[in-house]
């Protein structure tokens, strides 16, 4: 007597689909025990059914089959337990996007964002020399993309020995947003002269006046800060063409904790009596 399943009864003990199961034999996940050479028939063992039920459990928490793979491949327990350790903190930090999104869902849903009590303010920035990094940035990839450009502005400035003068900031064009495709300047003050290294120039911050708004927080939501930046200067008919410019007074390189930063968003606009 056989002590195997076919593919259709392991199939149905282990909840998994016959396409499924094929898919995973191809990929080498899980490779039935012996494979009939004359029909082709997939045949597996009673003790493979337990692996069969922790790729399924696995696969509920969306872990990628590659890393599932090196899960039950792992040489020892220890590996193994870091490699699963890994995928629920990703998870984790998933859920808590979620949560963030929907928090922020609700607050719009009962009471829509509005320009009106937005501490906003007007400044004149004055031209001032930097250290920056330039580049054409999708918006899809910005955010990796800021972090490297900043860390390599910092780790310049200090083998250089050279001291910011402020806060760093961005400055973002038209193109950037609109065509999700642009020239993105990430740069740090500072009144010492920089050398040119690897991404970093010597860079002059424009001189501009803008409508300005803080936003306190992570990132997820900062369109909301935008939006009412957006409908003040319209409905104030302050709006003229320029770029974006945003000043990180606390970000990551401060602090971890992603409630306590503060980003400065700056509308440029034409100077009023106001």
């Amino acid at each position: 007597m056989r002590s195997s399943l076919a593919i259709g009864d392991f199939a149905r003990a282990t909840q998994m689909s016959v396409k499924t199961l094929r898919h995973y034999h191809r990929i080498g996940l899980l490779s039935p025990a012996e494979v009939d050479p004359v029909t082709g028939y997939r045949y597996y063992r009673l003790d493979q059914i337990p692996t069969a039920q922790v790729i399924r459990r696995f696969r509920a928490l969306d872990m990628p089959l590659d890393q599932i793979g090196a899960v039950i491949a792992a040489p020892d327990v220890a590996i193994r337990n870091d490699l699963i350790a890994t995928h629920l903190r990703q998870l984790e930090s998933e859920l808590a996007r979620t949560q963030s999104a929907v928090a922020s869902l609700r607050g719009l849903l009962d009471q829509p964002s509005s320009s009106t009590g937005a501490d906003i303010r007007h400044r004149r920035i004055t031209a001032a020399p930097a250290a920056a990094i330039t580049a054409a940035v999708d918006l899809a990839d910005v955010g990796p993309w800021y972090s490297g450009a900043l860390g390599e502005l910092h780790a310049t400035l200090a083998a250089q020995r050279v001291r910011p003068d402020g806060p760093p900031g961005g400055v973002f064009s038209t193109e950037f947003f609109a065509g999700e495709h642009g020239q993105v300047t990430i740069f740090i003050p500072s009144s010492d002269p920089v050398r040119p290294t690897g991404r970093v120039t010597a860079f002059v911050v424009p001189a501009v006046e803008l409508a300005v708004i803080e936003h306190q927080g992570a990132h997820d939501d900062i369109d909301l800060a935008y939006g009412a930046l957006a409908s003040y200067v319209t409905e104030h008919a302050l709006a003229v063409d320029g770029p974006i410019r945003e000043y990180y007074l606390v970000g990551r390189p401060d602090t971890p904790d992603e409630s306590r930063w503060r980003t400065e968003i700056g509308w440029p606009i034409f100077r009023t009596g106001l």
